[in-house]
C-alpha cells in the first residue's frame, strides 16, 4: 500500500515556499505521490452540488482563494524533488485544447523525469464550462477525443487525428513524455460512465470519499468492463482519497489493501507552514512507516 498527499497549489498551499516544503518533506516521509487540483475558474454561486463533500459546498472558506494551474504547481514541486510522483487531482481535461494539453503533460513529464501521473475528469460545475463557452453537453464524448489526439501527439513523430472535437493533420509536438507510451491515465469519478472509461481506456482509478463496500463494488465494476474490452484489469492501478481533513485510521488502510486498493490519498489543508510539516509527519507516523514505508 502506498500513501499520497493532497494537495499543493490552493490556499496557502500555493505559496511557492509552501509549494516546496510540502513537495520535499512529503519525499522525505516517504510518501509516494503529490497532487494539484484544478478549476481554471471559480463562482460565489453555483447549481450543481460539489460531489466530494457531505454538504455540497466546495472545501473552500471563500472563492476568492489563490488556485495555481495544476501544471506549474507541479512543475515547481518537480524542481526540487527527485523520487515522489506528481499527479494532477484532477485535470479538467474537456476544458483545455488538446494539442496546448499535450505539450503541457509532456513537458511536465520531461522536466520530472518520468513523474508524472495524469489524473483526469471531465467536469462537474456547469457554471465554469460556461464561463469558458465550452458546451456542457457531451463532455465525456470530449473527453475521450481529447485524450485519443494527446495520445496521437505523443507516440507518433509526424503527429494526425481526426476526431468529433479534434483534427489536425501532419503536425510535430516535442517533447515526447518520458514514460512510454505516455504517462498514466488516472480518471476520477464514481458513476457508471466514469467506471467505465476506467476499464475502456484509463490506466488506473482515483475514487474520493468512498467506503471500503463501496470501493469494492467500483473495483469490480471497473474490472467487468475492463475485461469486456479485452483489457487486463490487473495492469491498472486503485486509489481512494480521504477527502479534505478527513481522517483514516491504519486498520481502514489495510481494509483497503484487502480489497485491492493500492494508494490511499490522504488530503489536508493548513494554516501554517509549521502546521503543514506536522500535518504531513504525523500522517507519515501514524501510516507510512507502520506500512513499511518511510
Amino acid at each position: 500500500m502506498k500513501i499520497g498527499f493532497f494537495c499543493i497549489g490552493a490556499g496557502l498551499s500555493a505559496e511557492p515556499d509552501i509549494v516546496s516544503l510540502i513537495a520535499t518533506r512529503s519525499e522525505a516521509c516517504g510518501y509516494h505521490s503529490l497532487w494539484a487540483p484544478e478549476h481554471i475558474v471559480l463562482l460565489d454561486r453555483y447549481a450543481p452540488k460539489y460531489p466530494y463533500t457531505q454538504d455540497g459546498v466546495m472545501p473552500f472558506a471563500t472563492m476568492e482563494v489563490d488556485l495555481l494551474d495544476p501544471f506549474l504547481a507541479l512543475t515547481y514541486a518537480a524542481a526540487v524533488t527527485r523520487r515522489i510522483r506528481l499527479g494532477t487531482g484532477i485535470c479538467l481535461v474537456p476544458e483545455r485544447q488538446p494539442l496546448i494539453m499535450a505539450k503541457e503533460v509532456a513537458s511536465l513529464d520531461k522536466l520530472s523525469a518520468g513523474r508524472f501521473d495524469f489524473g483526469i475528469g471531465i467536469g462537474w460545475l456547469r457554471e465554469e464550462f460556461d464561463a469558458l463557452q465550452i458546451p456542457w453537453a457531451r463532455r465525456a464524448q470530449r473527453t475521450r477525443d481529447y485524450l485519443a489526439a494527446m495520445q496521437a501527439c505523443w507516440t507518433q513523430g509526424e503527429s494526425s487525428h481526426h476526431g468529433e472535437f479534434a483534427a489536425f493533420d501532419a503536425v510535430r509536438s516535442y517533447p515526447k513524455p518520458v514514460q512510454r507510451p505516455h504517462p498514466p491515465l488516472i480518471f476520477g469519478g464514481e458513476s457508471e460512465a466514469a467506471l467505465k472509461r476506467v476499464g475502456e481506456v484509463g490506466d488506473g482509478w482515483w475514487g474520493v470519499n468512498v467506503t471500503v463496500d463501496t470501493a469494492r463494488q467500483h473495483l469490480a465494476t471497473i474490472r467487468g468492463f475492463a475485461e469486456a474490452a479485452g483489457r487486463d484489469p490487473a495492469q491498472l492501478s486503485y486509489a481512494i482519497s480521504t477527502g479534505i481533513g478527513v481522517p483514516i485510521t491504519l486498520d481502514e488502510v489495510k481494509r483497503f489493501a484487502d480489497i485491492g486498493i493500492d494508494q490511499v490519498i490522504v488530503g489536508a489543508f493548513a494554516n501554517s507552514a509549521d502546521e503543514y510539516s506536522r500535518v504531513i509527519e504525523d500522517t507519515a507516523e501514524t501510516l507510512i512507516v507502520p506500512l513499511g514505508g518511510g
